[in-house]
């Protein structure tokens, strides 16, 4: 037991293990990691799209490739695959890129609008001058 705990110590957040499926529940699967320990991935950490089964995703002996995202305080990992599908489908890159894009339309309109409303006025004022004359 002691062995397990200096292995426990050795894993981290963020890191990126391999295992496989030793038993699934409806809430998750629990996966056997190749160091011996166990872990958990719960159902929502399967994938970005819904999940309404586990076995629509995984299967039992299934080798699993995830990555670490908490260790509890008695030492419990949990494991995330959806976390390593985030650079496929970048969900914030998406939403930072169309902020950046919709803040520098509005900037371009906005100039835009003011150099009419300058040429509009400058227009008006020549018209008028020429009827003065």
């Amino acid at each position: 037991m002691g062995e397990e705990k200096t292995t426990a110590v050795s894993v981290g957040i963020g890191d990126v293990l391999t295992g496989t499926v030793e038993h699934i529940a409806p809430y998750g699967a629990f996966i056997r990691l190749d160091s011996g320990q166990k872990a958990m991935i719960h159902i929502s950490e399967l994938s970005h799209n819904y999940v309404k089964k586990v076995e629509d995703v995984l299967e039992l002996s299934q080798q699993v490739t995830a990555k670490v995202i908490k260790i509890d305080e008695k030492g419990r990992i949990d494991l995330s695959i959806k976390a390593l599908q985030m650079r496929e489908s970048r969900p914030v890159r998406r939403e930072e890129d169309f902020e950046k894009k919709l803040t520098s339309f509005m900037k371009q309109s906005d100039e835009k609008i003011a150099d009419l409303n300058s040429k509009l006025k400058d227009a008006r004022s020549g018209k008028r001058r020429a009827g003065k004359k």
